[in-house]
């Protein structure tokens, strides 16, 4: 069931008399309200306040209640609206509708109706919410066997991640940049309890260092040079979902002071402004820098860092899970192909050979850009040498790179590299699958579908033949 205490509903009506009676029927009910007697005020407060739900009367003496319903439902369809009217028609009911408003009630009302009609209008907003939230959670990239990746550090990383989703605790994404991190973030909100209410992000290194504030906690209008009409700051918006603060490590050390406040607190007030604002969200940092170099150089305030930090996931670079890049190329390969509709099938083995071999400083993101390349300038129906980025076809060797012979198909590299570890395992197959990222059952089958022979139970079956020849002798 919805949390009344968090449903905000906005009562217009210019009878103050009326006002008065519809607030204290919805803060009976458990819901904050708010009035208005005329539209320019209804229309101010819902922008500053963004209401669950808007009761308004048909009359008003600025403007007409259906036009008001009109314009709160382009500015933001999941409102609700309910209209109220002392001179009820069925042809002013059918207009209601037309605009959006969810139910027709006529005055006088019992609280019981104006009760029920509401619970129904918020229900219906509630169901709405949940089915769009199940729609992205099954087919979006926030659902967690979406993300690609089966090697080990993966595996541990998405295992994390399920078990701290539906928790409170604040978490801190660290990670190159490239490496996902807001995959991870999205993943985490879609899978939390509040994966009903917003996700709002904020890049904290992509705004300038004197605007984040007023982006955070918004502000008055008039209360600096430009501010010519009150803003929400992001952290009212992010009321009952999350906050993902990307790159925190850029956000300046006395916003870092007042964030802190914020989260001990769980209030604080616009600039230019004497209304407290309590907040509900879950906070989600992200950072590609290094942690501990950043707390030292004073960079990242410590006592801010223990708060954000109760769960750290480290999201590990590529190059540190190469056994991913054939699932990540496969699945690049798939979804630009399909976007630009275009006949690429594969890879040429010795473009796939490149794209092991590469460090990929960019991360995921870098291969996701050098597969859409190849993609779009492939002229057949494979991605060849030609068509991958001349900084990755030139990159040089170094003494670590897997070296195979040319021209050899994606089948064969597969063999040889698990040959290769098994070889290095000493046959140690439980070792050979983590390293591959694979189970050991899928082992077992690649094992057999390249004809590998088990040379642990080669030497075994060896010497049991000598000693069955030498007993004969």
């Amino acid at each position: 069931m919805t949390r009344k205490g968090r449903i905000r509903v906005l009562a217009v009506d210019d009878e103050p008399a009326m006002c008065d009676w519809l607030k204290l029927v919805l803060e009976q009910q458990g819901y904050e309200a708010r009035t208005a007697l005329v539209g320019a005020r209804a229309d101010e407060v819902f922008r500053m306040w963004r209401p669950d739900l808007v009761v308004t009367d048909l009359m008003l003496p600025d403007v007409d209640g259906i036009e008001l319903v009109r314009k709160f439902k382009a500015a933001a369809p999941e409102v609700e609206a309910v209209v109220l009217t002392g001179h009820g028609s069925v042809a002013a009911a059918v207009e209601a509708m037309k605009a959006g408003a969810t139910s027709f009630l006529e005055k006088p009302m019992e609280a019981d109706a104006l009760v029920a009609v509401i619970e129904k209008a918020l229900e219906r907003r509630e169901l709405r919410t949940e089915n769009e939230q199940l729609r992205r959670q099954l087919s979006g990239p926030s659902r967690l066997s979406a993300i690609v990746g089966r090697s080990r550090r993966m595996r541990e990383l998405l295992e994390l991640v399920e078990s701290v989703a539906p928790s409170e605790a604040n978490i801190l994404i660290v990670g190159e940049n490239g490496t996902g991190k807001e995959v991870i973030a999205n993943a985490l909100h879609a899978n939390s309890k509040r994966a009903r209410g917003p996700f709002i992000k904020i890049n904290c290194a992509a705004i300038p260092k004197d605007l984040i504030e007023s982006e955070l906690f918004g502000y008055k209008k008039g209360a600096f040079t430009g501010a010519n009409t009150d803003k929400v700051g992001l952290f009212e918006a992010a009321e009952g979902g999350s906050l993902l603060l990307d790159e925190i490590g850029e956000m300046p050390a006395y916003l870092q002071t007042k964030l802190l406040r914020v989260l001990q607190e769980r209030e604080y007030r616009p600039i230019g402004s004497d209304r407290i604002v309590r907040v509900d969200f879950r906070l989600v940092c992200a950072t590609n820098i290094d942690v501990d170099t950043a707390l030292k150089e004073g960079r990242l305030r410590e006592d801010l860092y223990f708060r954000i930090n109760t769960i750290t996931l480290k999201v590990p670079p590529l190059r540190e899970r190469a056994e991913d890049i054939p699932l990540l190329c496969e699945h690049f390969l798939e979804r630009f192909r399909q976007q630009y509709q275009k006949n690429v099938k594969g890879i040429a083995p010795t473009a796939y050979h490149i794209l092991i071999r590469h460090r990929w400083p960019g991360n995921v993101r870098e291969l996701e850009n050098v597969i859409e390349r190849g993609v779009l300038v492939a002229k057949g129906q494979e991605i060849t040498v030609n068509d991958l980025p001349e900084a990755v076809r030139n990159e040089p060797a170094t003494a670590n790179d897997f070296e195979l012979p040319a021209n050899r198909t994606l089948a064969e590299i597969e063999r040889m590299t698990i040959l290769q570890t098994l070889q290095r395992t000493n046959w140690n197959k439980q070792e050979a699958a983590q390293i591959l990222g694979l189970y050991r059952p899928t082992l077992y089958s690649k094992m057999k579908k390249h004809k590998i022979e088990d040379q642990s139970r080669a030497a075994v079956a060896r010497r049991a033949a000598a000693a069955q020849g030498t007993v004969s002798l």
